[in-house]
């Protein structure tokens, strides 16, 4: 594996672990952006590791369809793909439109960090 790849992934694993403290401590927001960076840095990892190029993005769909047009199956349904992207600013700014249609709370948050999990399988499984 990669040097690259492998900073990718150990901060990835930083985020998810983070998101898990944050949620035992019921900081929803954060928890929610820590799932999605985490999930961001994974697929990441991958690409890196593929070695397929990619433009400066934090969308997980066009991370998670780059990886599809290159045969890199990352178990991750178009609906998680929306969640994710949905998250991406309004849990780092409050910007008012662009909210998504819920509150973070403790459900939506475990999904998120349930989600990471599974990419985190995926990916390793990639990997290995």
């Amino acid at each position: 594996m990669k040097g690259e790849t492998k900073q990718w992934l150990k901060y990835a694993d930083e985020n998810l672990r983070s998101a898990k403290v944050l949620l035992d401590n019921k900081l929803f927001n954060p928890c929610l952006q820590n799932a999605q960076q985490a999930i961001e840095k994974m697929l990441k990892a991958l690409l890196v590791e593929f070695s397929v190029k990619f433009k400066k993005t934090h969308s997980i769909n066009k991370l998670a369809m780059l990886l599809a047009e290159n045969h890199l199956d990352i178990n991750l349904a178009e609906e998680e793909r929306e969640l994710l992207d949905s998250i991406y600013l309004p849990s780092k700014y409050p910007l008012g439109s662009i909210l998504p249609d819920f509150e973070p709370d403790d459900r939506i948050c475990k999904n998120c960090i349930a989600i990471a999990e599974r990419v985190k399988e995926s990916a390793l499984a990639l990997l290995h």
